[in-house]
C-alpha cells in the first residue's frame, strides 16, 4: 500500500510489519471468543433446523413419499435444534459477561438469532401451510414473512435502543420462535393458528417489557427447554401419552406467551398510577 506524506507530498511504502501482516498484531477484540463460538453454534442449529424441515417434511410431501413416522421425527428434530439454539443463545450472553467478549459478539449474536429464531420458524410455518393444504400455501407464506420481518425489526431495534437494565422491549426472539412453533404443533384449525402466529409476531415488535433471563429465571428457562425437548422426543417416538404431553407443553407455552404481556401491562399501568399520585402529592401545599 502506498501512502502519501501530507507534509512532503512524497510517497512511501510501509514495511510488512507496519501493514499488520503479522497475525500476532491482530487486535484481541477481533478474535473469536468462547462466547462467539457458542453464538456460531446457535447459527448452526438454526440452519440444521431448516435442513431437517426440508429433507424430512417438505421433500417427502412434494414427491408423494410421505412417511408419517419420518415426518414426525424430522419435525421434532427441527424443533429440538431450535430449542438447542436457544440454549446456545442463553449461554453465550452469560459467558460473555463472565469472560472476555469480542467486538464482533453483538453482530454475531444478531445474525445467528435471525437464522435460528427468524428464518427457521418462518420456514417451519411455510412448510406447515404446504403440508396442511396447498390452498393455504400463499397465506402461510405471508404469515411466515410477518414472523421473519418481526424478528428483523426486533433485532434492529435492540441494537439501537437503550433500555433500563434487566428488561427487553418486545417478546425476545427465542421465546417468540418457540411460541410460534408451539402454535403450529397444537394443530388447531388453520385460521385460528394463523391469527395466533401474527399475534406472536406483533408481540415481538411491541413495547411490552420482558425480563431478561438471569439468575433463577435463566435456570427456569433452561429447565423448560430441557423439558420441551423431552416432550418432543416422547412425541417423535410415539411413547404412550407422548402426543398429549406435547400438546400440553405447547398449550402452556402459548399461555405463557399470552399471560406475560398482561402482567407486564398491568405492572406498567400500576407504575403510571403511582407516579401520578406522587406527582399530585408533591404539588399539594
Amino acid at each position: 500500500m502506498t501512502v502519501v506524506d501530507p507534509e512532503t507530498q512524497s510517497a512511501w511504502v510501509p514495511e510488512a510489519d507496519e501493514c499488520g501482516d503479522d497475525t500476532d498484531d491482530m487486535p484481541l477484540s477481533t478474535r473469536l471468543s468462547i462466547a462467539d463460538t457458542l453464538t456460531l453454534g446457535n447459527a448452526t442449529c438454526g440452519f440444521m433446523a431448516v435442513y431437517f424441515t426440508t429433507t424430512g417434511v417438505l421433500i417427502p410431501h412434494l414427491t408423494g413419499n410421505e412417511d408419517g413416522g419420518m415426518a414426525r421425527h424430522s419435525a421434532a428434530t427441527a424443533v429440538m435444534l431450535m430449542l438447542l439454539a436457544s440454549v446456545f443463545d442463553l449461554f453465550d450472553g452469560l459467558v460473555a459477561r463472565k469472560l472476555r467478549s469480542s467486538a464482533m459478539g453483538a453482530e454475531l449474536d444478531n445474525l445467528s438469532d435471525l437464522i435460528s429464531f427468524g428464518l427457521a420458524p418462518a420456514y417451519f410455518v411455510v412448510v406447515w401451510g404446504m403440508v396442511a393444504d396447498d390452498a393455504y400455501q400463499r397465506v402461510s407464506a405471508v404469515a411466515a414473512i410477518v414472523v421473519l420481518l418481526a424478528v428483523v425489526l426486533r433485532l434492529a431495534r435492540f441494537s439501537c435502543v437503550t433500555l433500563r437494565d434487566g428488561v427487553f422491549q418486545g417478546m425476545p426472539s427465542p421465546f417468540g420462535a418457540l411460541t410460534v412453533i408451539s402454535v403450529v404443533l397444537l394443530e388447531l384449525p388453520f385460521f385460528p393458528t394463523l391469527l395466533a402466529i401474527v399475534g406472536v409476531a406483533w408481540l415481538m415488535v411491541s413495547r411490552v417489557e420482558y425480563p431478561k433471563p438471569r439468575g433463577l429465571l435463566a435456570l427456569a428457562m433452561l429447565g423448560w427447554i430441557v423439558l420441551s425437548m423431552g416432550l418432543l422426543a416422547a412425541w417423535a417416538f410415539e411413547a404412550p401419552g407422548g402426543e398429549l404431553l406435547l400438546q400440553t407443553g405447547c398449550a402452556l407455552q402459548v399461555v405463557l406467551g399470552a399471560v406475560i404481556p398482561l402482567f407486564a401491562t398491568a405492572r406498567r399501568v400500576n407504575t403510571f398510577r403511582d407516579n401520578r399520585r406522587e406527582a399530585r402529592a408533591t404539588q399539594l401545599p
